[in-house]
């Protein structure tokens, strides 16, 4: 799980985490056949967005730190040129229910709204994608009815406008309600065309497809980026072949992007989370050699562990950290490592 202001961190129960969970389950979920994603031709297309985000094949997502907890403290132009989604964290719950906003914290150093407007600008003209991630460990958004799906969207539309946002990124990991989250992000979709999905759901959240935060993925599988799952702060969880992997191992990042890809959603919307270094999380952090492995392991079926998925999935999207400001702090290891090998692959 993304680390919120302080800086801590929950563990989960591990019983609870596999409870329910049996491989006869988790096989019966890989009866849904992975797709392609495309557009609808059904629904009215909005006008063109101001700025068309492109987002390349194999993609590297990172999130800044809207705040100080430790980590190097940056201004979005200090963000290595090696993250091509740039998350900004985070959007937080207005006194409206289901409404966010965001407010530059003045521990970052911008000396005004336009400086920072300024360097999205100027990382999109560098072929970024700068997106509004809205939740986080303590993030408290609720969209659970039609007003909520409704508040959400209109602010949301409203951040990107102001700020110049390709998009959002849906961490909440306090629940979702796939119904009415899918509902408000096609009414995203219905303002901006061209709008940037991204979502980091934890990994007890994507399991199965009959769960929330995958079915609201499937949901919007149509103009979803990219699922980046947290493959940290979880404790051992089961594979797409029932059995049960600890964290912190290849056999854990691939079994368990092995459900997603199996489960309904196209590779080019499947990465991998992980933390940039040991203090970003509370556990689960592998070194960029771990990810690399699982990487190629998924596209090319080369570098597995004792788990080899049964098929290579090229298409897949690449890898995101938590998060830039910790990278930064540990000399840029995910960037420069992690990054190249992403940007590298078939």
């Amino acid at each position: 799980m993304l680390r919120a202001r302080s800086g801590t961190s929950r563990n989960r129960l591990t019983a609870r985490l596999l409870a329910g969970f049996t491989a006869t389950a988790l096989t019966s979920a890989g009866i849904l056949a992975a797709g392609t994603a495309h557009a609808s031709g059904d629904r009215p297309q909005p006008p063109p967005a101001a700025h068309t985000a492109a987002v390349p094949r194999h993609a590297v997502t990172g999130y800044w730190q809207n705040f100080n907890n430790g980590a190097t403290v940056q201004k979005l132009k200090d963000v290595d040129d090696a993250y091509d989604i740039i998350a900004v964290s985070f959007a937080e719950a207005t006194g409206a229910p289901g409404a966010v906003g965001f407010h530059l914290d003045p521990a970052v150093g911008y000396g005004s709204t336009d400086e920072f407007k300024a360097d999205i600008k100027a990382k999109q003209a560098a072929g970024k994608s700068v997106i509004l991630s809205v939740g986080g460990e303590r993030g408290a958004v609720s969209v659970n009815d039609d007003a909520s799906a409704r508040n959400f969207a209109d602010s949301l539309n409203g951040l990107m406008d102001t700020y110049g946002f390709d998009g959002v990124d849906i961490d909440l990991e306090n629940g979702l309600n796939a119904t009415y989250m899918t509902q408000a992000l096609k009414a995203v979709h219905a303002a901006h065309r061209d709008v940037v999905v991204t979502m980091a759901p934890q990994t007890i959240d994507m399991q199965s497809p009959q769960n929330e935060y995958f079915k609201t993925a499937l949901g919007i599988k149509d103009f979803l980026t990219v699922v980046n799952m947290q493959y940290y702060n979880s404790g051992s969880m089961n594979g797409c072949d029932g059995k049960v992997y600890s964290q912190g191992s290849v056999d854990f990042l691939t079994s368990l992007a092995c459900i997603q890809l199996t489960g309904g959603l196209d590779p080019s919307q499947v990465g991998i989370g992980v933390p940039a270094s040991s203090r970003a999380a509370g556990s689960g952090y592998v070194a960029p050699s771990v990810v690399n492995a699982a990487l190629d392991c998924l596209t090319q079926g080369t570098h597995c562990g004792s788990f080899k998925p049964s098929q290579t999935y090229p298409g897949l999207r690449g890898a995101m950290t938590w998060s830039t400001n910790w990278d930064a702090a540990g000399g840029g290891e995910f960037a420069r490592q992690v990054g190249a090998h992403v940007h590298g692959l078939p």
